[in-house]
């Protein structure tokens, strides 16, 4: 439990959506790379210290510290480390740059610290302004018997209230906050959420899909504005990865669906920028991805299976469509499954990433620790359409629905499963992540996003068990059941237990959050449940318990 927590300040409480500066937001929604540069620009959300803190990258000895200052030029700030709250005990101090060139965002990385130790952080401008104190946590390094950390997927600020973060911060339970991706959504207002379905206190910035690096910095700014978020941050270290909607919907290393280059330029020009804005706007750091050591306890492995080596997604509904008759197209699913799905060299995570993992999870279990936990994005559990979908199938439902879910009954009855953008898209990849961690004797956890519904799977590789996933629920995007409105949840989840012999448990029509404990015997997951995200609250209407035993690769319900 967290004894301390810093208190809120009026400059935290008070910034909301209205705060902002229309003119300058339109100002800058149309700006140009250059202009997005300049002070002028930035000021749409004030000057000074704009969006709080925030702090990532822990290790046992050191943690990275973030904040946002906008000064008529580059600023020098000086940040400080403390074992109070009050900062009558400095551990630490140094210097971070607030640079026009990094859209006045400044990070630094703090050592020298204690391991498995809550310190107070802060940033002092040369004018003698001060940040808002921020908390953050160092990793354990040895005899660690508990390990608790908030996991959060899929933030959508259009669709409402991000009461997930806000019930985190309120419950102040965990050592450290894991982001899945989808952190941010790149959709042009009234594409998702559509005008019908967007809530009206929630502004969206830029208007427009974010294409340039103007843009993506003021999607950021945007949604880091939020008080639950902010408090967030502010309060706990946060891994975070980044998954589609980083950059735009299902991409992969050389394209995306929502990228037209015709009229959005090259692709490779837009997901450097995604991700330079990402490094900008979060307390990361500019690794694809890394190993963090919870003590003697676990391994965290931070995935990227978006951007680094993922080739193009295979299009199941495509295949279909193309078909002259149903019978041609059942026969297309068919030589597709038997051909190009299964190719062996297919990738993922691509070679240098995996390769790195495998030897990762074997140095884990061979230096004694006890959980191997895969902090990533997509699903890993098979998951094959109940056919039963197509009767929740209403008469308004969009046709761009109606075709997916209708491919996705198809491809079910042709023994394929329908997401093709998961590992269920690339089962070769799949097994090579299997097979290492069978190899190495790991108690595998697989933590997961992007699908706003959550999932428990008992993972396998044949006739063996490898581990455990845990798919966790949105913090506001819709579930499945914004579409299939006709089937109840509860059956809908029913039916895809029936179908799917590596599911165990489903809730496809709660947002929420997932809170896991790790323990030297056991994990055990609290999968949290908020009330609507159409108004703000941190109340939970429900949770759900899950727990797998070390070595059992099983769930225990």
């Amino acid at each position: 439990m967290i004894a301390s927590t810093p208190p809120p300040t009026p400059e935290q409480t008070s910034l909301t959506q209205s705060a902002i500066s229309r003119r300058n937001l339109f100002r800058l929604s149309a700006a140009s790379a250059m202009l997005a540069t300049s002070p002028l620009a930035a000021r749409g959300f004030g000057s000074g210290f704009t969006h709080s803190v925030a702090s990532g990258e822990p290790s046992q000895s050191s943690v990275l510290l973030w904040t946002r200052y906008v000064g008529e030029e580059d600023t020098k700030l000086t940040w400080e480390v403390s074992a109070s709250q009050d900062f009558s005990r400095p551990v630490a101090q140094g210097e971070a740059l607030a640079s026009s060139s990094r859209d006045f965002c400044a990070k630094a990385t703090a050592s020298g610290l204690e391991p498995d130790r809550w310190y107070f952080y802060r940033f002092v401008a040369p004018d003698g302004s001060i940040s808002d104190v921020g908390r953050t946590r160092t990793l354990p390094e040895a005899g660690v018997s508990a390990f608790r950390m908030a996991v959060f997927s899929c933030s959508n600020l259009g669709f409402g209230y991000f009461n997930a973060y806000a019930h985190a911060a309120d419950a102040n339970d965990v050592d450290l906050a894991l982001h899945l991706g989808d952190y941010i959504y790149e959709y042009q207002r009234g594409a998702y959420p559509s005008l019908r379905q967007a809530h009206p206190e929630r502004g969206l910035w830029p208007v427009h899909e974010t294409v340039t690096l103007a843009d993506y910095r003021l999607r950021y700014a945007t949604y880091r504005a939020d008080p639950d978020l902010r408090r967030l941050h502010q309060m706990v270290p946060m891994i975070s990865v980044w998954d589609d909607h980083e950059s735009t919907n299902d991409s992969w290393m050389d394209g995306a669906q929502n990228h037209q280059p015709e009229t959005e330029g090259d692709w490779q020009v837009r997901k450097e920028i995604t991700k330079r804005v990402y490094r900008e706007w979060m307390p990361v750091s500019d690794e694809p991805y890394a190993r963090y050591d919870v003590g003697d306890l676990a391994t965290l492995f931070r995935l990227d299976t978006r951007l680094e080596g993922r080739e193009e997604q295979f299009d199941l509904r495509g295949l279909i469509e193309a078909a002259e008759n149903p019978q041609a197209a059942m026969q297309a699913l068919a030589a597709f499954r038997e051909g190009q799905w299964t190719e062996a060299d297919r990738q993922l995570l691509g070679k240098p990433q995996e390769t790195w993992l495998a030897e990762g999870l074997a140095a884990s279990k061979g230096e004694g620790k006890i959980w191997q936990v895969l902090v990533q994005q997509v699903l890993m559990g098979k998951l094959y359409t109940p056919p039963s979908i197509v009767d929740g199938l209403t008469d308004d439902a969009p046709s761009f629905v109606r075709r997916r879910t209708l491919a996705a009954a198809m491809s079910s009855e042709a023994g394929l499963p329908a997401n093709m953008d998961a590992w269920d898209g690339y089962p070769a990849a799949r097994d090579r992540v299997f097979e290492a961690a069978l190899s190495a004797d790991a108690n595998l956890i697989v933590l997961t996003g992007d699908t706003h519904n959550a999932w428990g799977f008992e993972l396998a590789h044949g006739a063996e068990k490898v581990g455990v996933e845990i798919g966790v629920t949105s913090v506001s995007s819709p579930g499945l059941e914004n579409n299939l409105r006709a089937i109840a949840p509860a059956d809908f989840a029913r039916a895809a237990l029936e179908r799917n012999e590596e599911l165990v448990w489903a809730d496809t029509a709660q947002r929420g959050y997932a809170m896991v404990e790790l323990s030297r015997d056991k994990a055990v997951t609290e999968h949290r449940f908020t009330e609507s995200v159409r108004s703000r609250s941190a109340k939970l209407v429900a949770t759900r318990r899950l727990e797998t035993s070390a070595g059992s690769h099983t769930f225990s319900l």
